[in-house]
């Protein structure tokens, strides 16, 4: 099955290689030597004051760029169960994070670079306008100059555009994909990919041909300006330094712009 998505080989490029950080796994310290850009836990869903310092202190450390990863506030489900709030409610939660993490950054005299909302948060975003005005609008109020992440092709990334946001387009590794682009949910069949090897070659065919294949055989368009490294995994550190690898053999440079 074909949906007319041509496979249009690219230059080698460089792409910004992003993990969320600060959420109790033990791999962190580790995966800031690999990546060029951290998303920290702001407390919501995970993380607390403390975490968010040392994230921020091993990120100034690493020249890794420093990101908010606002979450709800749902620490029993890790910040991955689906709520309905009030636009209001979430503009202000939304902001009271991102601003949390810029303090502790200011603090440790470093300068916070972007924002990338957490797991249901992100998600909901990414299909919702409403819920991303509300993020948009949060993250536009308390620094214009930060760089709003979110999911390739999706509302969030207009609804910062629309406000004038600089975005990066993100995509993922590991995640499977619908033919709409968006992420297959997790309880569902096909939403992680656990095969190294596949999720390598998912990877390599969005950064140089910008193209997925969804879970029923079609391929779907995106723009890969960021790719996401989930670092919970078992073989985080492992996939990671794999990855690190074929983009230099690939002629693809990380940096995070």
């Amino acid at each position: 099955m074909s949906n007319k998505v041509p496979e249009t080989p690219t230059s080698p490029k460089t792409v910004d290689l992003n993990a969320d950080v600060g959420e109790g796994c033990a791999s962190d310290t580790a995966l800031f030597t690999l990546i060029s850009s951290a998303n920290i836990a702001c407390g919501f869903h995970a993380g607390d004051a403390a975490t968010m310092r040392f994230c921020v202190r091993e990120a100034l450390k690493n020249g890794v760029a420093i990101g908010a990863h606002p979450g709800f506030a749902d620490r029993q489900y890790f910040g991955r169960r689906a709520m309905q709030l009030p636009a209001q409610t979430l503009y202000a939660e939304t902001l009271y994070q991102i601003g949390a993490l810029a303090a502790i950054t200011r603090a440790e005299g470093g300068v916070m670079r972007h924002v990338k909302p957490h797991g249901m948060l992100y998600n909901q975003a990414a299909r919702d306008p409403l819920l991303a005005e509300a993020i948009a609008r949060a993250v536009r109020d308390c620094d214009p100059q930060l760089i709003l992440l979110g999911l390739a092709g999706s509302e969030l990334i207009r609804a910062g555009q629309r406000y004038g946001l600089t975005t990066r387009q993100e995509v993922f590794a590991d995640r499977g994909y619908q033919r709409d682009g968006t992420l297959v949910p997790r309880e569902q069949k096909g939403a992680l990919i656990d095969d190294e090897d596949r999720a390598l070659a998912q990877t390599l065919e969005m950064i140089q041909h910008g193209r997925v294949m969804s879970v029923d055989g079609v391929w779907v368009p995106v723009t890969a300006q960021t790719v996401c490294l989930h670092g919970d995994g078992e073989q985080a550190l492992a996939f990671a330094r794999r990855l690190r690898t074929a983009y230099a053999q690939q002629g693809i440079k990380v940096c995070a712009g």
